[in-house]
């Protein structure tokens, strides 16, 4: 007799339907086959499915089992898989009777004993059931608050594979897990630092709202324990709060990997991500055998902090070169492209040279010019230019560390940051997301008009400093961006004498 229903696999962050086919024979002993591109998980499923079905109080067929994941040519990965083929070899083999399996999704891992596991990338599949007119889903309850997520698809979470069968059977009703979005968003969306608990760095914290205005990168260069980490960790809490699409888009790839909090339904705060510095490429960029996101993929609307930034292997800096452009991160295999998306604001930090003490009075130098000039240069000339801000971190003193601190939270920032945001959403048209950082070449022509004062002050850095072009547009950027903060309609001279202070490491020595 032969079984039909739906499940998903994912191919990076995308889902897949599948049609799970269980076909039981009327006689013969083989041992049951799974077929259709099935990794080493999903093989093991028939071991954990008959100990599942037996210890549940139903009938295993005993006769020969084979069950086809079609499309054939799409691998199959993970347990998710341990659910359906459960419930197929059940209506297959007459222990299930339903009209509706064709009506839903179904997901799950399976234990021994019966119970329905936690699986990654949920959410991703709630959103291709929802695509492909799927009416509902059947998924661990544990992942039910996350499907719940999405709009127009009944998600009903099950603990155990006799629930499973008594709901599809219609025998045991269950309820749909729904969620309040917006009361989700209001419990979530809090942090536990705060812009206030930085002392002093008045100059550095400037420098960072333009940066969250603008959405701009950014390199901190300061001695060890100035503050740079201190500040990057609380840079999230100045951006703008997350829209519902952007918190889908990075709970999604949360969910893929595994690293969404058990009953979490969304991330409702920006992520900052702080891999170390001996991180490898597919670690950071993404990759591996079976292609999965990096760093810079879970750092999407978020920070991507690299501390030691010159301590990074320069293959490896140079990996994300791309990304920074692009917003979006490509691996390519034999078999196929997939693209995760890769949008972040990038807060750069390192030390003025190897012993961390050039230029500062704390500590004497011991470094060489020539030592100096080796440490800086490991990172790359394109690498500096794609960084729209440079700025120094100089150590704090003692006075400032025993004063009080500031009285401007990240609140009162916030709503600077989001203004000048609210500037650009109408500047360049609502809901296109684009931020003066990623304006195009053409765009900065149209929407950085300079006057002639502004144009003589910007020919003198580019001759003196020996800037390029694409040095030329951040400062454009920059500068566009600070006169949006100044509630300004047109950059002034000041605006871009500030701007091109901020490519220190861009200047001739």
């Amino acid at each position: 007799m032969l079984a039909r229903l739906h499940s998903v696999t994912l191919e990076g962050i995308e889902g897949i339907v599948c049609e799970v086919e269980v076909d039981v024979a009327r006689g013969g002993f083989d041992k049951p086959m799974i077929v259709g591109l099935p990794d080493t998980a999903v093989k093991e499923s028939i071991e954990r499915v008959r100990s599942a079905i037996v210890n549940t109080g139903h009938n295993y067929p005993d006769t020969r089992c084979l069950i086809n994941l079609a499309p054939a040519d799409v691998k199959k990965a993970g347990p998710a898989f341990d659910l359906p083929v459960a419930l197929g070899m059940l209506a297959a083999s007459g222990g299930l009777q339903s009209d509706g399996l064709k009506r839903y999704i179904v997901v799950g891992e399976l234990a021994l004993d019966g119970r329905v596991r936690h699986v990654n990338g949920v959410l991703s599949m709630a959103m291709t059931a929802s695509k492909n007119g799927f009416s509902g889903m059947v998924v661990p309850l544990e992942n039910a608050r996350e499907a719940a997520v999405v709009q127009g698809v009944e998600v009903f979470g099950v603990a155990s594979l006799s629930q499973g069968v008594g709901f599809l059977s219609g025998q045991l009703p269950l309820e749909a897990t729904t969620i309040d979005i917006e009361e989700t968003f209001n419990v979530a969306a809090k942090y536990d630092v705060d812009f206030s608990d930085v002392k002093g760095q008045e100059s550095v914290k400037r420098a960072l709202i333009i940066a969250a205005a603008g959405a701009h990168n950014i390199m901190m260069i300061g001695p060890p324990g100035a503050g740079k980490t201190m500040l990057a960790q609380r840079m999230a809490t100045i951006l703008p709060p997350l829209t519902l699409a952007e918190s889908l888009e990075t709970t999604r790839v949360y969910s893929s990997v595994g690293l969404l909090e058990k009953n979490t339904a969304l991330i409702a705060t920006r992520p900052v991500r702080a891999p170390h510095h001996t991180a490898s490429g597919p670690a950071l960029v993404g990759g591996g055998t079976v292609p999965r996101p990096g760093e810079l993929s879970l750092a999407h609307h978020g920070i991507l902090f690299l501390d030691e930034f010159a301590e990074f292997p320069r293959h490896i800096l140079e990996m994300i070169r791309q990304p920074l452009e692009d917003g979006t991160v490509t691996v390519s295999r034999a078999k196929g492209t997939i693209v995760f998306p890769a949008r972040f604001i990038l807060i750069a930090a390192m030390n003025p040279c190897p012993c961390g003490y050039f230029g500062t009075n704390r500590r004497k130098c011991k470094c060489t010019p020539r030592q100096i000039e080796r440490y800086i240069s490991r990172v790359s000339g394109p690498l500096l230019d794609r960084i729209d801000i440079h700025i120094d971190v100089p150590p704090v003193g003692f006075g400032t560390l025993r004063g009080k601190s500031s009285r401007r939270d990240s609140d009162a920032i916030r709503r600077q940051v989001v203004e000048a945001r609210q500037v650009q959403a109408e500047r360049f048209g609502a809901g296109k997301l684009i931020t003066n950082a990623t304006m195009t070449h053409k765009q900065v022509e149209k929407f950085c008009p300079l006057d002639e004062p502004c144009e003589q002050l910007l020919k003198q850095a580019m001759v003196e400093f020996g800037l390029s072009a694409r040095a030329h547009d951040k400062i454009c950027k920059v500068a566009r961006t600070i006169a949006d903060l100044d509630n300004c309609g047109d950059i002034k001279p000041e605006h871009i004498a500030e701007a091109i202070s901020y490519r220190k490491l861009d200047r001739k020595l």
